[in-house]
């Protein structure tokens, strides 16, 4: 995504902000992190050279009771400074001698051009909260980001997540909250009603659809007031897509694959075109808000949707909460059965940190079951975390757990903005056209290939 995707807040009012940012969809949000922390280009030399004395000299300080103080940078989200500061008062708790210091910046737009001011005039905090994915690729991680791949917390997080923050088969950054899955809410009354079963085909989902239409009920939910919600159906497919082809996204990425001439990419406009007829009648005119509303009230069956909406369920239809599932986008095999997942910010260490040892230390404990317990008291999850042994909250709703098998199966993947910068701004106007019937799949994918093609030549894209 070219826009938002970044860590989407829990609690109602932070949530309400985050839906501006996926306006563009789950564009890749901007989220990155400031500091007045004045390194010089030989500073590195203390920490991160390989000669014995430096090494030594490190681990003096690292094991010393010598106060350090060290400086984070997070965006300005209400979300984003509580998780934060929830961090730092329970690490200096832990480590009396470490003392953090947190800077805030914009989010979006600015907060990128922001991060990447601070990494090129050299001035960048010793931690700072970013975006994984595309984003941090443009970074310039080799040069601006410390490699922490030999870390040994980095067993502890799962593949999916690692994924977007590897580049050139180095790692260079660590989860701070939880996921947020892309697939299908449902109204377990109306599936109760109906004697309907979770459907792990599409097939099956299509036979529900057809029943819940037959029933009088409207079977998906459309809310294309909001274009940008016509793409869930089509980019929720993306684990479908690495199933079947792992090279994807880096034969996408290099102009080698293309969504018309793919044929399990180009099944994910296949599958939208295949819901015509079954939405509501007003899925033109209807919005977000709208199509949450029917969902909870039982007046619509299924919505797809990213889950960074249940705080809006909860807080709006508290009575509804619990009839409410979420189940990810069925491929054509159930024994492909798996989850696209927006993976959550990543915390990353500059490069020519004074100290690296300190930097590093506060990191293994944000990428821990402890970290992430600590994160959870003030930022509630709407999918379950990417690190080993890190249990969300009891008390988030059942349908946030109903993600929980798909990671402890490791069938997850992430959406493939995470893992290829290509993404063009007319998808949501390309879906919406297919969901309304106006326009074909196989025509769709062909426009959609023209469209990414002028950010990939605008990114400099190699082979494009």
């Amino acid at each position: 995504m070219a826009k938002s995707n970044a860590a989407i807040s829990r609690k109602y009012v932070a949530v309400l902000s985050c839906v501006s940012l996926f306006a563009g969809l789950l564009v890749g949000c901007g989220n990155s992190n400031n500091t007045n922390t004045n390194t010089k280009d030989n500073a590195a030399a203390n920490t991160t050279q390989s000669g014995n004395t430096s090494s030594s000299t490190t681990e003096s300080a690292s094991n010393s009771q010598e106060k350090v103080k060290i400086t984070l940078l997070v965006d300005n989200s209400q979300d984003s400074v509580n998780v934060a500061k929830a961090l730092v008062d329970a690490f200096q708790a832990k480590n009396p001698n470490i003392t953090i210091e947190t800077e805030t910046r914009p989010a979006g737009s600015e907060g990128d051009n922001f991060v990447k001011t601070r990494l090129s005039t050299g001035d960048m905090n010793d931690v700072f909260f970013y975006n994984a994915g595309s984003l941090m690729q443009a970074l310039n991680p080799e040069e601006n980001i410390l490699d922490v791949s030999s870390e040994p917390w980095e067993a502890d997080v799962i593949d999916s997540f690692k994924q977007t923050v590897t580049f050139n088969g180095k790692q260079y950054g660590a989860p701070t909250n939880g996921t947020m899955g892309g697939g299908w809410f449902y109204n377990k009354k109306i599936y109760a009603n109906l004697g309907l079963t979770v459907p792990k085909t599409w097939d099956e989902l299509m036979a529900n659809n057809k029943k819940i239409k037959d029933a009088g009920i409207t079977a998906i939910i459309g809310t294309y007031k909001d274009s940008w919600t016509s793409q869930l159906i089509m980019l929720a497919d993306y684990y479908n897509v690495q199933a079947d082809d792992t090279n994807f996204a880096a034969d996408y990425t290099a102009n080698k694959a293309k969504y018309a001439t793919t044929p399990i990419a180009l099944r994910g406009f296949r599958k939208l075109e295949e819901t015509v007829g079954y939405m509501n009648k007003d899925y033109l005119a209807a919005n977000l808000d709208a199509g949450l509303k029917m969902l909870a009230e039982g007046k619509g069956a299924h919505y797809p949707m990213l889950t960074f909406v249940i705080p809006t369920i909860a807080q709006n239809n508290p009575e509804s909460i619990n009839d409410i599932g979420f189940f990810a986008q069925p491929g054509d095999s159930a024994d492909k059965n798996g989850l696209t997942v927006w993976m959550p910010t990543a915390a990353y260490i500059y490069k020519n940190t004074q100290h690296a040892a300190e930097a590093k230390k506060f990191i293994a404990f944000l990428a821990s079951p402890e970290g992430m317990a600590v994160v959870g008291k003030v930022s509630k999850p709407t999918g379950p975390y990417v690190i080993k042994g890190a249990a969300i909250p009891d008390d988030v709703p059942q349908v946030v757990k109903d993600m929980l098998p798909y990671f402890d199966s490791g069938k997850t993947a992430p959406a493939l903005e995470f893992v290829s910068p290509v993404k063009g701004p007319n998808l949501p106007q390309i879906t919406v056209e297919v969901g309304s019937g106006q326009r074909n799949a196989a025509d769709a994918a062909a426009m959609y290939d023209k469209d990414v093609e002028k950010q990939a030549q605008q990114l400099g894209l190699a082979g494009w």
